[in-house]
């Protein structure tokens, strides 16, 4: 990945407004159990930071996604992984299918002000009944004249407690899965839309929902392309959704391992620094180097996206080793820590509580190693049944 003065010029923007106005009040934001995200992604469209890849007409920058790596690893800075998370979402997450596939007058609507940072925006898709299997979706949204009359039952939704729009996956029609879904864009203060919070064990300044939609009538120019590709458009936001996840990722591991050594290096036990055990820095390096061969999986994969090239195996591969680092840099260092690890102001803590979601938000780790082994040929063949057995 060759980096050029643009790109060191939004590193340093982002670094410092990470610095400036978000880390000082992740601490209150964290035992608020969230953040003011619309005054925060204002802030962020005023400097031009939530539309990087989107077209210029409507306020974007129109760049390519080496940029948008460029903010998540900065976003990485940041003291805590719901924020960086819930701002993910509104740039990566539920904005490009909209952004692809989303008519004129749509985008104008609701991605404009979006970029603008006027709008917070979420993705409706995982439901009680069921996350990574996009394909089992029960929400229906029936024709009635110019309308969608949508009912049914969104989880685990990022930005759902606040956001203005959903990018909503409804089953339109009684087809085949994976050909009767579609993506509508829900005004999220539509009559019969309901919200309840979600109380987690990490990720606490982010806020989550449960949205409910009882006959939710919205009309069909909210409707993302065409009616039954929704399934193709939402498996295409998961890869970027999946990129960004990782590369957000890196600097916050690396900096767990920083904040490591430098308290391994001044606690002692038996009058010596625990740093200078051997299965400490040995292991310390060997977590570095993970974390190094994380970031080179995912620049490629970003590559190869900026390329047009299909990215679904190496955009799972860094997904399933993101979750799986996350755990293990979180629960390696805490143990380094001793007890001061276990405390729940501890940054360790934090990391180790919002961490373990990356193994399962954005499609379960088991789910990443399925398309992984898809696309390498080595899933075993559906046997067929025999006849007369049932």
């Amino acid at each position: 990945m060759q980096f050029t003065e643009q790109h060191e010029q939004l590193r340093d923007t982002v670094a410092k407004f990470v610095a400036q106005e978000i880390n000082p009040y992740v601490e209150e934001w964290e035992a608020a159990g969230e953040f003011p995200s619309h005054a925060v992604f204002k802030k962020m469209g005023d400097l031009g930071l939530l539309g990087l890849r989107w077209p210029e007409e409507y306020g974007g920058a129109g760049l390519d996604m080496s940029y948008a790596l460029v903010m998540a690893e900065e976003l990485g800075l940041i003291n805590c992984g719901g924020v960086p998370m819930a701002i993910g979402v509104h740039t990566d997450m539920c904005t490009p299918a909209l952004a692809n596939f989303g008519s004129d007058e749509l985008r104008r609507e609701f991605l404009a002000p979006s970029i603008a940072g006027d709008y917070v925006g979420c993705l409706g898709v995982s439901e009680p009944g069921g996350g990574s299997d996009v394909a089992a979706v029960t929400t229906r949204a029936v024709s009635d004249g110019d309308d969608y009359v949508i009912t049914g039952t969104k989880m685990w939704i990022t930005n759902g407690m606040k956001a203005d729009w959903c990018c909503l996956l409804a089953n339109t029609s009684d087809g085949k899965p994976h050909e009767n879904k579609t993506l509508i864009i829900v005004p999220m203060n539509e009559k019969g839309i309901t919200r309840q919070k979600i109380h987690k064990i990490g990720m606490h300044s982010s806020d989550t929902a449960q949205l409910f939609f009882d006959e939710v009538r919205v009309p069909k120019r909210n409707r993302i392309g065409e009616e039954g590709a929704g399934f193709l458009y939402q498996m295409l936001q998961f890869q970027e959704e999946r990129i960004y996840g990782a590369a957000s990722s890196l600097k916050a591991l690396d900096r767990q391992i920083d904040l490591t050594i430098e308290y391994t290096r001044e606690r002692k036990t038996f009058g010596t620094p625990i740093l200078d055990n051997q299965v400490v820095h040995f292991r310390l390096a060997e977590l570095r180097t993970e974390v190094e061969a994380l970031r080179s999986l995912t620049y490629r994969a970003v590559e190869d996206f900026i390329a047009g090239k299909d990215v679904t195996k190496l955009a799972s591969m860094a997904k399933l080793k993101t979750g799986r680092l996350s755990r293990e840099v979180s629960d390696t260092c805490l143990q380094y820590w001793g007890g001061m690890g276990y405390t729940a102001d501890n940054p360790i803590a934090r990391a180790y509580r919002d961490g373990r979601l990356v193994s399962i938000g954005g499609g379960a780790d088991e789910i990443m190693l399925g398309i992984i082994a898809k696309l390498e040929g080595t899933l075993p063949r559906r046997k067929k049944p025999v006849e007369g057995n049932a």
